[in-house]
């Protein structure tokens, strides 16, 4: 637990590889990815004109 909190984010993505590859739980990998290019899109159209189009969406 010593060691999570010296590396920062790294450290979370490594814990989050690790509990994967461990227990098996690969549908997981789908699910982050998507989550994390959703967050990405959300974040950079915020102040653009496409907003309204990308929030239509969902």
């Amino acid at each position: 637990m010593a060691k999570a909190s010296k590396g920062g984010v790294l450290s979370i993505f490594g814990e989050l590889w690790t509990f994967m590859r461990v227990r098996k739980k690969w549908w997981l990998g789908p699910i982050i990815v998507t989550m994390l290019l959703l967050t990405v899109l959300i974040v950079l159209t915020e102040g653009s004109a496409m907003a309204p189009f990308i929030y239509a969406l969902f």
